[in-house]
């Protein structure tokens, strides 16, 4: 099953996030490796500082078994600030549209060889389709992605094999690295589906997943998110625009338009102080995880 970890609710799973940290620490810096900082056992970059959205895949015990980390390319990016090499000269992909896909990583340890569900064959289609799936209701219409030759054999072999590939291969760790293009089309999701033969939903909804497998938040909301007592940081209270943005999530009735009042949230956030920003993350996650 897959689970879409952001900035709004990476407080209430921290479980899940010690863990993939903990897998991609085994992968990228063991098993390929790579020159990554790896510390206390997990493999975190700066980049994982700059909120971006992880997909996460989890078995029946809620231990990830796959992951993969997805960043905007709009600012700082491994592409363009790690693998410039990669890019040969050429100057660095900049879109809104287009986002980058990296640390993507199964765990060969858990995980059986075949096409059963605890297969790693599995898992790695799993994760490609909850990443393209992901990507497409959010707006994005292709990936870049920094992988190595294996991994770019098995794309091909799922049917999921790059349209186009970006600048050379360069050394890295065991193994070279090379950057991918790949479009977030109903037809790649399509062809994926049937390699695989998962024709399921294979995401796990943010309630289901908290009862299952959630972390207990220490610090619970107030009763009323739009009180006083949720200002912001300067213990103002918060501006006009802050409550429309709020008021448009809490007013959601579905997915969709969640997802459109956190894009809007996005978009305005530049007009708002770093503190009134980081206090507008809060209230969203806290409103998100009240079910709003």
């Amino acid at each position: 099953m897959i689970l879409v970890i952001d900035a709004l609710n990476k407080h209430l799973f921290t479980n899940i996030l010690e863990d993939m940290f903990q897998l991609r620490a085994r992968v990228f810096g063991g098993r390929l490796g790579w020159e990554v900082n790896v510390e206390d056992g997990k493999e975190i970059d700066d980049f994982d500082s700059l909120d971006p959205a992880y997909v996460v895949g989890l078995n029946d015990d809620g231990n990830v078994v796959s992951c993969v980390r997805a960043l905007q390319t709009t600012g700082p990016h491994m592409l363009s600030d790690v693998f410039s090499a990669i890019l040969d000269g050429e100057p660095p992909i900049r879109s809104a549209t287009v986002w980058e896909s990296t640390r993507f990583c199964v765990d060969t340890n858990r995980l059986t060889r075949g096409k059963d569900r605890n297969s790693v064959s599995y898992a790695t289609c799993e994760l490609m389709i909850g990443s393209l799936e992901f990507a497409q209701r959010s707006g994005i219409t292709d990936i870049v992605t920094v992988i190595d030759p294996v991994m770019d054999r098995v794309l091909k072999r799922s049917d999921n094999a790059p349209y186009d590939y970006v600048g050379k291969k360069v050394g890295m760790g065991k193994v070279p690295a090379l950057a991918a293009l790949l479009d977030c089309s109903e037809e790649r999701i399509n062809r994926v589906r049937e390699f695989s033969g998962i024709n399921h939903d294979v995401f796990i909804d943010e309630e289901a997943a908290l009862s299952r497998f959630g972390t207990t938040v220490p610090d619970p909301a107030p009763e009323n998110p739009f009180a006083p007592a949720a200002a912001n940081k300067d213990n103002l209270p918060r501006s006009q625009l802050e409550n429309y943005l709020f008021e448009q999530l809490d007013q959601a009735t579905n997915e969709s338009e969640r997802q459109a009042a956190l894009r809007l949230m996005d978009a305005l956030s530049n007009t708002l102080s770093s503190e009134q920003k980081d206090a507008m993350r809060l209230g969203a996650g806290r409103v998100l995880a009240k079910g709003a």
